[in-house]
């Protein structure tokens, strides 16, 4: 019995091959930058430094978390981050589901080509644009908004100079840059739907909203489920990038969140060990919140990652 399961195992693998052989590469690449590099984290604790290397540096144990735990910075940043992230699921997680089923109920092929095409081409726009574009857009003295509702004797201020007003600037240039391209995946899905759902409804006299709200929504909704999923696994992730070039002193207060707390104190200042140890808390409360998140999706909706 082992020996004709050993000779089926031997005979799937090579007949498989080619394809092992097309996948070596990607293994090769995901082991050298993703996998390798992760023994560095023990200097998260040591007090490393680079004249010792990493195994010649002192142990220190968790000094590094307690220093964040215990530091003014802890607070500020995770709070900016949660208020972010929340902020960024609340409003741009629905907001595809919404404009998917909107475009699946356009029945003029071009106008619906049209519409897709718009909806999809801010997604291009690379980060450092996108945020040069905001930066003149709001900017109070000579700012494209500013100046167009000044026509109206409308008023703004500064938002990009007020904490209070960053995470909403964040959260809803983002999702105009990526809501069209968000959608695709709930494009695919509802396309994948059978058609006599429909049919069957329509001979049932259902009208649109009927027919969304229980064929559309409970259909797409695993799809739905595993995206919260892997959104939620990111939750202490923001973007680092657009943050740090949204970021000025005047904000700073509303705009400092971990990873760019982990850049200025790990690149700039040199804090090697201390910006390790808050990327590696970081990285534990994320993967702990997406293992609670799909428990609790495998037990409202038998959906889950694994």
């Amino acid at each position: 019995m082992g020996k004709s399961t050993k000779g089926l195992y031997s005979s799937r693998v090579k007949n498989s091959l080619s394809l092992y052989i097309l996948l070596a590469p990607a293994i090769i690449l995901l082991l050298i930058f993703t996998y390798i590099p992760m023994s560095g984290l023990v200097i998260a604790f040591k007090d490393y430094t680079p004249s010792s290397g990493i195994f010649g540096s002192p142990w220190v144990g968790f000094k590094h978390f307690s220093q964040f735990f215990s530091s003014y910075q802890f607070g500020v940043t995770i709070r900016n981050t949660l208020k972010i992230s929340i902020y960024s699921i609340v409003v741009g997680f629905p907001l595809p589901i919404a404009l998917a089923i909107l475009c699946n109920q356009i029945r003029v092929e071009k106008f619906k080509k049209f519409f897709q095409v718009t909806t999809y081409l801010p997604h291009f726009i690379s980060t450092m644009v996108m945020c040069g574009m905001l930066i003149l857009f709001l900017s109070p003295n000579n700012g494209l908004i500013v100046n167009f509702l000044g026509l109206f004797g409308i008023d703004i201020p500064a938002l990009l100079s007020q904490p209070a007003s960053f995470a909403s600037v964040y959260v809803w240039s983002d999702v105009w840059q990526h809501v069209g391209w968000d959608s695709i995946i709930f494009l695919a899905a509802l396309s994948a739907i059978d058609p006599t759902y429909y049919e069957a409804a329509t001979m049932d006299g259902a009208s649109k909203l009927q027919k969304i709200r229980h064929i559309d929504l409970p259909l797409i909704l695993p799809t739905a489920m595993i995206l919260l999923i892997l959104r939620a696994g990111g939750l202490l992730s923001v973007g680092f990038e657009k943050v740090l070039l949204l970021q000025n002193p005047l904000n700073l207060a509303g705009s400092e969140i971990i990873s760019t707390y982990v850049y200025k104190v790990g690149l700039i200042n040199f804090q090697y060990s201390y910006s390790t140890a808050i990327g590696l808390f970081n990285t534990v409360v994320n993967v702990i919140i997406l293992i609670m998140v799909n428990s609790l999706s495998r037990r409202l909706t038998k959906t889950g990652l694994f």
